[in-house]
């Protein structure tokens, strides 16, 4: 009789589970293969790929990336709620196993878990790098290189000039020289250059891991040699960042100035409390999280943004007759960053590059720290959260022909990427938000306002703007696939 009683009792416990179960509201799904789930649908441009599956399993949609629940959002109201309303419990970020061994054990603050020291590095890094003070103060190197470049395209004239090229050495030196206080340009087979070195980690940490989704496959990363190279990537990169640290304090014993941002945080080293030390490792990864979102955003922007200008030939010249009357107003002088309040025009054509050219255009991913409803849904702890930030900025319930490079949509709103407008969050929002905008702002809109003041550019070979390839490249950053060649000829008048 007891043995049927506890029989029985299992059984009524087993139904009030599976009744508590069945009344949880998921949202929407497709079909999952064994052991993989959906990651078959996420092909080599996610951002699209989930674009098309949201318009038909909505705004907000469940996957399954092996045994991962993946939530992605895809409209401005959803964004709004995991970014504003309901920030805190999905601030924290997923961890995967490249990114955890490459930045030092989850040390960085891109990557790092929400706690104590995501808000410690995070402090580190505004008051030391981005804050309004600090940006200010890197103002003579933005002038000394963005003069560099016009320089080095002029040396071009009249052949064929690779601005990808030329953007990514500009942003590589400008954050070189505030982070770290001078270039890492070149060098010989015994040091690396840094930006080599950056590459190769931007690249390992897009590959896909499988044993992050699907943990008794990991295996496979020690047979096909991928956990070998991160491995090797890892010791290159830590054994220049070693020789650096060490160059730095060896620079201070007759010198105290802090000039840059290793030297603040060598620092913040030198004086913090054995209670609360900052670790060589925290620094290392400080300082290659500072160029990874410093670098690979910014040139991306650049090289989007003049992408469309040349496809959109009356654009370019609407802009620069605004540059050009602000600069004929100097009498020589060369623009700087206090003539970019003088031009609406550069404004609004940074929004709609930024708009349709998110350079994350799905964000950092976070994950859940809690269960919770999100616009009527379900969404279950440790889910991983991705925000479609490539989608939402070409809502056609948002915006007016999204897929049109249309600057002038920007006169008569408010709408701006600084994280406050859900309808376009080119640098994310909340407290997981880019903290650098101003960094990368200022320069690139420095960089722009200079090059359609002193050059006019076309097609090579005579080809036609409106053939230019827009092709996107796979990646965490979404670049052009193939480089933008053009022809760049320094005005006549200059």
């Amino acid at each position: 009789m007891a043995a049927l009683l506890l029989i029985l009792s299992f059984i009524f416990l087993v139904h009030l589970l599976l009744k508590k179960s069945s009344t949880k509201r998921l949202p929407p799904s497709p079909l999952k293969l064994p052991i993989i789930g959906n990651i078959y649908l996420a092909g080599s441009l996610p951002h699209r790929s989930f674009h098309s599956l949201s318009k038909r399993y909505g705004e907000v949609m469940l996957l399954q990336f092996g045994s991962k629940p993946v939530v992605v959002a895809s409209s401005a109201k959803a964004a709004r709620e995991i970014m504003l309303n309901q920030d805190l419990i999905f601030a924290s970020r997923p961890r995967f196993s490249t990114a955890d061994r490459l930045l030092y054990g989850g040390r960085d603050i891109a990557f790092a878990a929400y706690g104590d020291h995501w808000r410690k590095g995070r402090s580190m890094c505004v008051l030391h790098l981005v804050s309004n003070k600090r940006v200010q103060s890197f103002r003579p190197i933005r002038d000394e290189e963005t003069s560099l470049m016009t320089e080095k395209i002029k040396r071009f004239s009249p052949g064929v000039v690779n601005l990808s090229k030329v953007f990514m050495d500009l942003t590589n030196d400008v954050v070189c020289r505030a982070v770290l206080g001078r270039k890492y340009g070149g060098g010989d087979d015994r040091e690396k250059p840094f930006n080599q070195i950056l590459k190769m980690i931007v690249e390992m940490l897009q590959r896909y891991n499988v044993g992050d989704f699907v943990p008794w496959l990991g295996w496979i990363n020690r047979v096909n040699g991928v956990e070998a190279q991160v491995e090797k990537i890892f010791k290159m990169t830590d054994q220049f960042m070693e020789g650096l640290l060490r160059e730095y304090r060896e620079k201070k014993s007759s010198d105290d100035a802090v000039v840059n941002f290793a030297d603040a945080l060598l620092q913040l080293q030198r004086e913090s409390k054995d209670s609360d030390p900052v670790e060589d490792d925290v620094i290392k990864a400080l300082i290659l999280d500072m160029f990874g979102g410093g670098t690979d955003t910014t040139f991306t922007a650049l090289e989007w943004t003049m992408a469309e200008l040349i496809r959109n030939p009356r654009t370019m010249k609407l802009l620069q007759k605004e540059v050009r009357e602000v600069a004929r107003n100097k009498n020589g002088i060369d623009i700087n960053e206090d003539d970019l309040d003088k031009m609406p025009y550069l404004k609004a054509v940074s929004k709609e590059s930024l708009r349709l050219h998110p350079p994350l255009p799905l964000a950092v991913p976070r994950e859940l720290t809690q269960d919770t409803n999100l616009l009527g849904y379900d969404i279950p702890r440790g889910a991983l959260v991705l925000v479609n930030c490539w989608a939402i900025s070409r809502d056609p319930l948002l915006w007016e022909n999204p897929n049109e490079f249309r600057p002038e949509r920007f006169f008569n709103t408010s709408i701006d990427y600084k994280g406050l407008h859900f309808e376009m969050i080119p640098f994310g929002a909340g407290r997981r938000g880019c903290p650098g905008i101003g960094f990368a702002m200022s320069l690139y809109e420095l960089a722009l306002s200079r090059l359609v003041n002193e050059f006019d550019f076309g097609m090579p070979n005579g080809g036609r703007e409106e053939d230019l390839d827009m092709t996107e490249a796979p990646g965490f950053a979404v670049h052009k696939k193939s480089p933008l060649l053009v022809v760049a000829t320094p005005r006549a008048s200059l």
